[in-house]
C-alpha cells in the first residue's frame, strides 16, 4: 500500500565496489534497497537503486527532502592504483620527499619488508624556483618561468592532475597559489590540487601525500558528482546533495568535487556512525564495529558511544596490515581498519600450497563466479553458496540472479584441484583463511590503540557480515554480536544519522611563551568563517555548535596530543589556561607531567556542527514469539566438518521474546544471519539481532 508523500523524506546511498545500497526514510518507516554497481558508469547504479526504493515507498522524487551519499569509489581508486595521471610540482631540491617518506622502517627485522610506491612517479614529480622558510617568509621568490617551463610536460605526457606541494605553504599560501594560477589560466580543464587548500598543516611528506591522493582522484570523482547531480536533477530530485565524509560530517556537493579525498572513507564512516548509535541505543560501552560488504572488510573501535578519530590513517596498506606500510592521507576521519576482504575477494593458491584470500576482487563485474556474469575465480561469496550460508533464490533482494553450480565449479577447479580438497573442504577453507584475515586485522588494530578486543560486544553489518560474524567473533573470544535492522544497507542508514558537519585545520606554531592571542584569534576567526559558510550551505545557520582544539606538545617533541579551546575570544591571560590544560590531558594520557618543560601550539583545528537529525523510525520488534521456520537447509558446520539441516526463518517474524537456537539461517532482503552451532539469537526492544555465545 503507497506511503502519503511526505516532503521530510530523506534518502541515503553508499556505492561500494560490489554493491549500491539505498535507504529510504519516510515519515517513521524505512525502506531499502541493494544492486550491483555498475563500474563503468557508477551513477547508473544509483539511479536505478533510488528508483527501485522510491517506487516501493510509493512517493514522488519530489517528495525527498535530504539526499546523503557515500562511496568508496575513491579509496578503491587509491588501492588498485586507477586514479587519473597526475603530476606533482614540489620546490627545487626536494621532488623526492615523497618518496624518502619518513625514512624509517616500520617493521625494523626484515629486510623485505613492502613499501607502497608514491602515487606520482619520480619523472612526474617537477621542481619549481622558490622557497619559503617557516614563517612563510620568502627566502627565494617564486620564478614564474619555471613553472611555465613545466606547461608543454603536460601536455607530453597527458596529464590530467597536478598537485602542488610547496616547502612551508601551509604558512603562507601565496606562491601555491600563484603556480596554480599560472596553469589554470594555460590549461583550464586541467584538475589542480594546492596543498595549502587540501592539507594546511605542517609535515612535508604526509601534506604533499595528501595532495598527490586528491588530484589523483579528482577528476574522476567530479565527473561522477557532476553527473550523478545531473542525473537527479533530470529525475525531478530537486533537494539539497550532500555528502558523507571520512569524519563523519556531511558536507556540500561543491566542497566535496574540490575536495574529494575527504569522502575516501565516506561509506565506513556511515557504517561506524551506525555502530555508535546503536551502542548507545543497546546501552552497550565498548563495541567493535565489523563491516563487510562485497569488496572489503571494516573494523572499528567504538568506547563509550564514540567512535576513534585520527587526523592521519593510511590507505592501502601491503604489509600485513601494519602502521607505516600504506599511503598517508592527513584529513579528518574516524580511525578503522581496512582489508581487501569481502564477498568478492578472489581465492587462489599460492606457490607454498597456501589458500590466499584478497585483497584483489572480483567486484560487480564480472562478479563472483555464482553470478553468472562471466566470472570463473572462486571467491568468497562463492564459497559461502557451497556452504549454505547464502541461498541462491532471492539473493541481494532478486537483484542477483546466481547459479550456484559455478561456484562450486570454481572453487574445485582452481582450490580443490590444487589441493586435494573436496568442494565444501575448499569452501571451508577459502571462508576460514578470509576469516582469519579478519579476526588478525582485528588484532592488529586493537593493539595499536592499546584496547581489547574480546571484551567487546561486536555490532555487524554490511551484506556479508551478517554471515561470517559468528565465526569471527569466535576466533577473537567475543561472546555478543547485535546485527542492525537493516543491516544489509548498514552505511546508509548510518548516513541518515549523521549531521552536517565540517572541520578546518592550520598550522601556526605559537610558543606559550610569545603567546600572542590577538594572532591566534585572527587565525580561528578565519577558521570559523570558512566551516560555518559550508555547514550552513547544507543546514542553514541555527544551532550551530562549535569546537575549538589545539595540537600541542613540549617544546622538543617529535608528535602533539589534543588539548581543548574555550569557544570564545582568547586573551592573554589563557596562556596559564592552555598551559593548565595541557598538563591535565599529558598526565592523563603518560601519568606524568614534565616539569620545566614550555608547552607549544603546532596546529589548531575548528569543527562546526548542526544539530543532529533525530533517529530513524521502524526499528521496533515487530515479529512473533514463536515463529515458525519456512524451511531447513544445508549449513556447513566448521567445528563438525559435515553438513547440518539448519531451520531457516525470516527476520521479520522474529519478535521480542522469541529465542532461536543454532543452526539456523534469518533471512531478509539485502543478507542472511548465520546463527552456527552453540550459538541463539533473539530480538531486542529496538527490532536489532542479538546472537549470544554459549558459554
Amino acid at each position: 500500500m503507497p506511503t502519503t508523500p511526505s516532503p521530510s523524506a530523506r534518502l541515503a546511498v553508499d556505492v561500494g565496489g560490489t554493491f549500491t545500497d539505498v535507504a529510504l526514510e519516510v515519515g517513521d518507516r524505512q525502506f531499502t534497497s541493494k544492486v550491483l554497481t555498475t563500474p563503468d558508469a557508477p551513477e547508473r547504479g544509483v539511479i536505478s537503486g533510488v528508483e527501485k526504493a522510491v517506487a516501493e515507498a510509493g512517493i514522488a522524487p519530489g517528495d525527498i527532502g535530504l539526499l546523503i551519499h557515500g562511496k568508496t569509489l575513491a579509496t578503491n581508486a587509491l588501492i588498485e592504483r586507477k586514479g587519473a595521471k597526475t603530476a606533482l610540482i614540489t620546490t627545487e631540491g626536494l621532488r623526492d620527499s615523497v618518496e624518502m617518506a619518513l625514512e624509517n622502517r616500520f617493521e625494523q627485522y626484515d629486510i623485505n619488508i613492502d613499501r607502497p610506491d608514491p602515487l606520482v612517479p619520480r619523472y612526474l614529480r617537477w621542481p619549481v624556483t622558490e622557497r619559503l622558510n617557516v614563517k612563510g617568509e620568502a627566502l627565494i621568490p617564486l620564478d614564474e618561468a619555471s613553472v611555465t617551463a613545466l606547461l608543454p610536460l603536460l601536455d607530453e605526457h597527458g596529464i590530467e592532475a597536478v598537485a602542488v606541494g610547496l616547502i612551508h605553504s601551509y604558512a603562507n599560501p601565496a606562491h601555491e597559489r600563484r603556480v596554480g594560477e599560472i596553469l589554470a589560466a594555460a590549461r583550464p580543464d586541467l584538475s589542480i590540487t594546492l596543498s595549502s587548500e587540501v592539507c594546511p598543516e605542517i609535515r612535508e611528506y604526509e601534506r604533499q601525500s595528501t595532495a598527490s591522493a586528491n588530484a589523483y582522484v579528482q577528476p574522476t570523482m567530479s565527473r561522477y558528482l557532476k553527473q550523478l547531480d545531473s542525473d537527479l536533477r533530470d529525475r525531478g530530485f530537486t533537494c539539497p546533495f550532500l555528502l558523507m565524509t571520512s569524519g563523519g560530517g556531511l558536507t556540500t556537493l561543491e566542497t566535496a568535487i574540490r575536495f574529494p579525498i575527504r569522502l575516501v572513507e565516506s561509506g565506513p564512516a556511515g557504517g561506524a556512525i551506525l555502530a555508535t548509535e546503536i551502542a548507545r541505543e543497546c546501552g552497550i560501552d565498548n563495541v567493535v564495529s565489523f563491516d563487510m560488504g562485497g569488496t572489503t572488510a571494516k573494523i572499528c573501535l567504538i568506547d563509550n558511544h564514540a567512535p576513534q578519530m585520527t587526523r592521519t590513517f593510511e590507505v592501502a596498506r601491503v604489509y600485513r596490515n601494519l602502521k607505516g606500510s600504506g599511503l598517508p592521507v592527513r584529513i579528518p576521519a574516524i580511525e578503522m581498519v581496512e582489508i581487501g576482504a569481502g564477498g568478492g575477494s578472489i581465492a587462489a593458491v599460492d606457490g607454498m600450497s597456501r589458500i590466499t584470500v584478497g585483497p584483489h576482487s572480483a567486484g560487480a563485474m564480472p562478479g563472483p563466479a555464482c553470478y553468472d556474469q562471466g566470472g570463473t575465480q572462486p571467491t568468497v561469496t562463492d564459497a559461502d553458496v557451497v556452504l549454505g550460508k547464502i541461498d541462491p533464490v532471492g539473493f541481494a533482494g532478486g537483484s542477483v540472479t546466481m547459479a550456484p553450480e559455478k561456484a562450486g565449479a570454481a572453487l574445485e577447479r582452481e582450490i580443490g584441484e590444487a589441493l586435494g580438497l573436496t568442494g565444501p573442504l575448499a569452501a571451508f577453507g577459502v571462508s576460514e583463511i578470509v576469516g582469519e584475515n579478519m579476526a588478525n586485522a582485528a588484532r592488529v588494530h586493537a593493539i595499536e590503540w592499546g584496547k581489547e578486543i574480546s571484551a567487546r560486544a561486536m555490532i555487524a553489518f554490511g551484506g556479508a557480515a551478517p554471515l561470517h560474524a559468528a565465526r569471527l567473533a569466535e576466533k577473537l573470544d567475543i561472546d555478543t554480536i547485535v546485527i542492525p535492522a537493516g543491516a544489509g544497507v548498514g552505511s546508509a542508514i548510518g548516513f541518515l544519522r549523521a549531521p552536517i558537519s565540517y572541520e578546518v585545520v592550520r598550522s601556526r606554531y605559537m610558543n606559550l611563551v610569545d603567546f600572542d592571542a590577538d594572532t591566534a584569534n585572527a587565525l580561528i576567526d578565519e577558521m570559523a568563517e570558512e566551516a560555518r559558510e559550508i555547514v550552513a550551505a547544507g543546514a542553514g545557520t541555527e544551532g550551530l555548535e562549535e569546537v575549538r582544539l589545539a595540537y600541542m606538545r613540549y617544546h622538543g617533541q617529535g608528535h602533539e596530543i589534543v588539548v581543548s579551546l574555550p569557544v570564545r575570544p582568547l586573551v592573554a591571560d589563557d596562556t596559564t589556561t592552555l598551559h593548565e590544560a595541557f598538563e591535565t590531558e599529558y598526565r592523563r594520557l603518560y601519568g606524568r607531567s614534565v616539569p620545566g618543560q614550555q608547552p607549544e601550539i603546532l596546529s589548531w583545528t575548528l569543527s562546526v556542527t548542526a544539530p543532529k537529525p533525530s533517529g530513524i523510525g521502524g526499528l521496533s520488534a515487530a515479529g512473533i514469539a514463536a515463529p515458525a521456520a519456512t524451511g531447513t537447509r544445508s549449513l556447513f558446520d566448521p567445528v563438525q566438518s559435515e553438513y547440518l539441516e539448519a531451520k531457516v526463518y525470516r527476520r521479520a517474524d522474529i519478535g521480542l521474546g522469541a529465542t532461536v537456537a543454532g543452526p539456523a539461517a534469518l533471512t531478509e532482503d539485502q543478507t542472511t544471519t548465520i546463527v552456527p552451532s552453540g550459538f541463539s539469537a533473539s530480538v531486542n526492544e529496538l527490532g536489532h539481532l542479538v546472537l549470544n555465545r554459549a558459554p
